[in-house]
C-alpha cells in the first residue's frame, strides 16, 4: 500500500491566458553533517494541471528530497506526442540545474499487461540530491493541450539510504538560498488538496534506465501463446553454463524493498539471446550512487509504471559492478520486462548511463560481455552467434524492420534494444560498441601479443638466453574473461599462469627452441601468437685480439696522451656490444674495433672492457699500459741542436736545428713511439729511422704555429727494445726542425 504525502495546491496565471495547478510538497527536511540514517525509497507524485495552452507546466517548486524523476500519465499504451523537460535545484549548491529532455518514447504494453495501476511513463532522470523542481510538458504542435494524456505527473524518486556504505557516507549539505519563485510563479491561494491530489511515497528501491513491460504477466496470459511461448511461474532447474558466474550485487545488497513487488516471478524455457540497453540520463554518477539509482528505477517502475518488479534481468554501472534485477534468481531464465516483443526468449542487461554519444568504459563492457556469456552459456548458445526469436508483437524496429507476430526472425545473441524495437537504445555509440561485447562474450582472446621475453636478447629475429626467461603479454580481451595463458615450448605447454596474469618465466634447455603464448578463453577457444626462436647459450663472448693501447697523432702534454684503443670480440652466437669500464667509460657495437681515447701519461692506466652477447653472457679483458714521455735532453744529439725554453713546449724546453744530418736518437722498450715536434709554416723535414731502417720523411710545415704534436708514430705487435732516429732534412728556405721529446707505451 503507498503512504500519501499531502501537498499544498496553488495557482500560477500563465502567459498564454490558462491557469496552471501546481502542487508542492512539505519542505525538506534538514541533512546529517556525517552519516546518513537508514530511510526506505518514496515516490511522490505532483500533478500538472494546465489550460488549453499546448502545455502543462509545474513552477519552479520546493519539494521534499529527492534524486530520480519523471513524467507519467493515465494510460499505460498511451503515447506522449510532446516533449517533457525538467528542472532540478541541487540540494548542495542551491543552484537550479538548466533544463533536461526526458525519453517519452518507450516501449507500450500490451494489452493483457495493463494492470488496474499501469500508466504510461517517460524514462527515469537520475539529477542526483534535489529539492526544487520544474516541469513543462508540451504537445508537439505547441497549440493545444488537447492531444496530451491525461493525468499528467511529475514522479519524484527519492533512493532512500539502504546499504551499509550510504549509511556511512556524508549527507549533501544544504546550500543556504533565498525564494527564487518570481511573481508569475508563486501561488495566488493555497488550499488543502484531498488526498487523490496528494503526492504518494512508497518505501522503496531501485536500479536505472526505463523498460518495456513483459509480453506476458500472469499464467492466465499465456493461453493466447503457444506452450513452448509461454511464461511459467513454475520454478526450474538453474542449468550449469560453460563458463564461470561473475560477481553480482544481489538485490539485497543494492537494497531491494520486496514489499515493492509482491507477486511471484514469472520464468522463460530458456534464454536465447541478450538485449543490451542503456538507461539514458547522466554520465557523471559516483559508482557510490549505483545502488541507489537501480533501487530508484525499482521504485519507479513498480510505484510510477505501476509494473510488478523491475524491467531488467540486470544493471551494469560504469565502473563494471553488476546488479541483479527483476527477482527469480540470477541463474534462471527469469521473465523481464525490457525489450517490446522479445522479453519471452530473452534476458535485458542495461548499462546506467547515457551512450547516445559517449561510449560505454571498458569496465561496462566488460561486465557486460561477462554477464552475457555466463547466462548464455546456461543454454550452451556462442555469444557471438545468430539465432531465431519468435516475434510477441508486430511492430517495426530503429531500423525500419517489420515483425509480425508469431513469426520468426534472426537476432544476434547479443543485440541492441534497438534492433527489436524502435528506440534510439542503448545509444548509438554503446550500439557501435556491442560487436566488441560480443568478441569478448564468446572469444577467443582478441589482441593477443607477445610484448617481450625478458632474460632474453633479441638479434635480428632471434632471441638469445642463458636459460631463465619470462614471457610478458598484453590483450584488448579482459582478464576476468581468460581461463588462463600456457607458455609454449617447442609446442608443449612450459608454464602455465591466470587469466588476469601479463606475464610467466621459465627455464629453457640448452639449444634453439620456439616459445609462444596461447590464451585459453573462458569459452574454451584458444589463440596463439606467432612462435619466436630462442636459442639458450651459456658461453661467453671472447677477446679474440685483448685490448690495446697504441699512439696516434694529435696534441701531447705532460698528462694525456693521445691513444688509439684496439680490441677485437667474438661470441659463439651473437655479440651484443663491448663496453669500456676503466679508466673512463664507453659503449660499442659488435662490429667496432678501435677508439680514440687519451691516456695519462708516465702512470699505469687499467683499460677494462667488457664483451657482452645477446644471451647475457659476458667476458672481461683489463690489460694495463704507461704512457711515457723522452724529452729531447735524453737523446742521443749528432750535429748542431739550439736549446728553446717555453711553456708552450713539453718541460718547457724543446731542440731546434737547420744543419743538414743533425741528429736525435732514443732508444727504449715498448710497442708503440711517437714523435712530438713543434710546427709553423718555416718548419722543415726531417728523416725518421727505425731500428737503423729510414722509414718516413715527415714534413712540419703547418699553416698555423702548432706545439707538441705527435706528428709520426709506430706500433708493432709486441713490445721490444727500438731505436727511433730523426734526422734534419735542411728543406731549402725552410731547414729547420724543431723537436719535443719521444712519447712511447712501456
Amino acid at each position: 500500500m503507498k503512504r500519501r504525502a499531502w501537498l499544498t495546491l496553488g495557482a500560477v496565471v500563465l502567459g498564454g491566458g490558462g491557469v496552471v495547478s501546481y502542487a508542492v510538497a512539505s519542505p525538506s527536511s534538514g541533512q546529517a553533517d556525517v552519516g546518513q540514517a537508514k530511510r526506505p525509497v518514496k515516490v511522490y507524485d505532483l500533478s500538472l494541471k494546465g489550460g488549453a495552452t499546448g502545455r502543462r507546466e509545474l513552477p519552479r517548486t520546493e519539494t521534499k528530497q529527492f534524486s530520480m524523476l519523471g513524467v507519467s500519465w493515465t494510460g499505460p499504451k498511451t503515447r506522449l506526442h510532446g516533449t517533457a523537460q525538467v528542472r532540478t535545484r541541487s540540494v548542495e549548491t542551491g543552484e537550479w540545474s538548466g533544463w533536461q529532455d526526458l525519453e517519452a518514447d518507450v516501449d507500450p504494453l500490451q494489452d493483457q499487461e495493463a494492470g488496474a495501476d499501469a500508466r504510461g511513463a517517460s524514462e527515469p532522470l537520475w539529477v542526483g540530491p534535489a529539492d526544487g523542481v520544474q516541469v513543462q510538458v508540451v504537445h508537439k504542435d505547441g497549440s493545444t493541450s488537447a492531444g496530451l494524456p491525461k493525468g499528467l505527473q511529475v514522479n519524484l524518486v527519492d533512493p532512500g539510504v539502504a546499504t551499509a556504505a550510504e549509511q556511512k557516507a556524508a549527507a549533501p549539505a544544504p546550500a543556504a538560498y533565498a525564494a527564487e519563485a518570481s511573481a508569475s510563479d508563486s501561488a495566488s491561494a493555497t488550499d488543502s488538496a484531498s488526498p487523490t491530489d496528494s503526492a504518494s511515497p512508497t518505501d522503496s528501491v531501485s536500479p536505472t534506465d526505463s523498460v518495456s513491460p513483459t509480453d506476458s504477466v500472469s499464467p492466465s496470459d499465456s493461453a493466447s501463446a503457444s506452450p513452448s511461448d509461454s511464461a511459467s511461474a513454475t520454478t526450474p532447474t538453474a542449468p550449469p553454463s560453460t563458463v564461470p558466474e561473475p560477481p553480482i550485487t544481489s538485490r539485497a545488497g543494492w537494497g531491494a524493498d520486496e514489499s515493492l513487488s509482491p507477486d511471484p516471478s514469472e520464468y522463460n524455457a530458456d534464454v536465447k539471446a541478450v538485449f543490451v540497453h542503456h538507461t539514458d540520463g547522466t554520465n557523471d554518477y559516483s559508482c557510490a550512487d549505483s545502488a541507489a539509482i537501480v533501487r530508484g528505477i525499482y521504485a519507479y517502475h513498480t510505484q510510477t509504471n505501476g509494473w510488478n518488479d523491475i524491467g531488467y534481468n540486470f544493471l551494469v554501472d560504469k565502473c563494471g559492478t553488476i546488479f541483479e534485477g527483476r527477482k527469480g534468481g540470477v541463474d534462471l531464465p527469469v521473465l523481464g520486462a525490457h525489450t517490446y516483443g522479445w522479453n519471452r526468449e530473452s534476458a535485458g542487461i542495461a548499462v546506467l548511463g547515457d551512450y547516445t554519444t559517449t561510449g560505454a568504459s571498458n569496465a561496462a563492457l566488460e561486465s557486460v560481455a561477462r554477464i552475457a556469456a555466463w547466462k548464455l552459456g546456461q543454454y550452451d548458445a556462442d555469444p557471438n552467434s545468430t539465432v531465431q526469436l519468435k516475434a510477441g508483437a508486430t511492430q517495426t524496429n530503429y531500423f525500419g524492420t517489420s515483425f509480425t507476430s508469431g513469426s520468426s526472425y534472426t537476432f544476434n545473441r547479443i543485440s541492441g534494444h534497438r534492433d527489436g524495437y524502435n528506440t534510439q537504445c542503448p545509444g548509438s555509440s554503446l550500439y557501435d560498441q556491442l560487436p566488441t561485447i560480443r568478441a569478448w562474450a564468446s572469444g577467443p582472446v582478441q589482441g593477443l601479443k607477445l610484448a617481450s621475453l625478458s632474460g632474453a636478447g633479441l638479434s635480428g629475429s632471434t632471441y638469445y638466453t642463458k636459460g631463465a626467461i619470462t614471457a610478458k603479454w598484453s590483450t584488448t580481451t579482459p582478464g576476468s574473461l581468460i581461463s588462463k595463458f600456457e607458455l609454449l615450448v617447442d609446442g608443449t605447454v612450459a608454464a602455465s599462469a591466470s587469466g588476469t596474469s601479463t606475464s610467466v618465466g621459465a627455464t629453457l634447455a640448452a639449444g634453439s627452441h620456439t616459445v609462444a603464448v596461447r590464451a585459453v578463453h573462458q569459452s574454451g577457444r584458444t589463440t596463439t601468437t606467432a612462435a619466436v626462436k630462442v636459442v639458450t647459450d651459456t658461453t661467453a663472448p671472447t677477446f679474440s685480439t685483448a685490448p690495446k693501447l697504441s699512439l696516434r697523432t694529435g696534441t701531447v702534454n705532460t698528462t694525456a696522451v693521445p691513444v688509439t684503443l684496439g680490441w677485437k670480440a667474438a661470441d659463439g652466437q651473437a655479440l651484443k656490444s663491448v663496453s669500456l669500464l676503466t679508466p673512463t667509460t664507453a659503449t660499442f657495437g659488435p662490429t667496432t674495433t678501435s677508439s680514440k681515447q687519451i691516456a695519462k701519461s708516465g702512470t699505469a692506466s687499467t683499460w677494462s672492457m667488457k664483451a657482452y652477447d645477446y644471451a647475457g653472457n659476458t667476458r672481461t679483458s683489463s690489460p694495463a699500459f704507461t704512457p711515457l714521455i723522452l724529452q729531447e735532453t735524453s737523446a742521443t744529439k749528432s750535429g748542431t741542436w739550439t736549446a728553446r725554453s717555453s711553456t708552450s713546449y713539453l718541460g718547457g724546453k724543446s731542440y731546434s736545428s737547420s744543419s743538414k744530418g743533425a741528429s736525435l736518437s732514443w732508444t727504449f722498450t715498448g710497442r708503440s713511439a711517437s714523435w712530438v715536434v713543434s710546427r709553423a709554416s718555416s718548419s722543415g723535414q726531417a728523416y725518421v729511422y727505425v731500428d737503423g731502417v729510414k722509414v718516413s720523411t715527415v714534413d712540419l710545415k703547418s699553416s698555423t704555429t702548432a706545439y707538441r704534436q705527435a706528428i709520426w708514430t709506430k706500433t708493432w705487435s709486441s713490445s721490444a727494445k727500438h731505436t727511433v732516429k730523426i734526422v734534419v732534412v735542411a728543406t731549402s728556405g725552410r731547414p729547420t726542425v724543431t723537436t719535443d721529446g719521444l712519447v712511447y707505451i712501456k
